[in-house]
């Protein structure tokens, strides 16, 4: 295995250990959810920049071309993907029995943190690190290995397996839909900036401003 490929692997399996037990329990050691989530995103975030310095080249690139027209697509691109969802919500709780509860449990991450800091977490780490760590670094590396169809399936299906660890069968799927959107975004855009405003608005409709639940 290559070197790139040992550092794919070990930060695949890193991301699994962090996001797998603080979804389960909601606490990352001493850290509510948020702050652990934060504390996780920062981390992966700050080591697939040591492994590949290139991404801070792109997203610099990034900011440098079209950030107006990019930052606009995503948010138009969140509003679609809102609207997916609450199609989706309202269709699952009429044909699975246990959505309604599980879309709720979902809600019950809130409890823990004020708004105010849920929201600043989202705008300033949590949207924008992870889809600079789960597209950028690993669906990116995942695309070189296995093509981009494949490593785009690939990419989207770890998203959504590191979410498993929630016991949560909405939360799974709303991960798989959230990871193949995304990620068939950042593959045709190459733009990390249009898909971290995408994953960041709708992260703050969905949670804040006009929660499904």
């Amino acid at each position: 295995m290559t070197s790139s490929g040992r550092s794919t692997a070990f930060l695949s399996l890193l991301a699994a250990a962090l996001f797998g037990p603080l979804l389960a329990w909601r606490r990352l050691g001493p850290l509510d959810f948020w702050w652990g989530m934060s504390l996780a995103v920062v981390i992966l975030v700050s080591l697939s920049c040591l492994n590949d310095e290139s991404l801070l080249r792109s997203a610099r690139h990034d900011w440098r071309e079209g950030a107006v027209r990019k930052a606009g697509l995503g948010l138009l691109t969140a509003l679609l993907l809102y609207g997916v969802f609450w199609a989706g919500g309202s269709l699952s709780r009429s044909v699975l029995p246990s959505a309604g509860k599980e879309i709720e449990a979902v809600y019950s991450f809130k409890r823990a943190a004020s708004v105010l800091r849920i929201g600043l977490l989202i705008i300033l780490i949590i949207g924008p690190g992870e889809e600079f760590f789960w597209r950028g670094f690993i669906q990116r590396r995942f695309q070189s290995g296995l093509g981009r169809t494949c490593g785009w399936l690939a990419a989207a299906a770890f998203y959504a397996a590191v979410h498993a660890g929630s016991g949560n069968f909405m939360l799974v799927l709303s991960a798989l839909v959230c990871g193949l959107y995304w990620g068939a975004l950042y593959s045709w855009s190459r733009s990390l900036l249009l898909v971290a405003v995408s994953h960041t608005v709708w992260d703050g409709l969905v949670f804040l401003l006009f929660p499904l639940g």
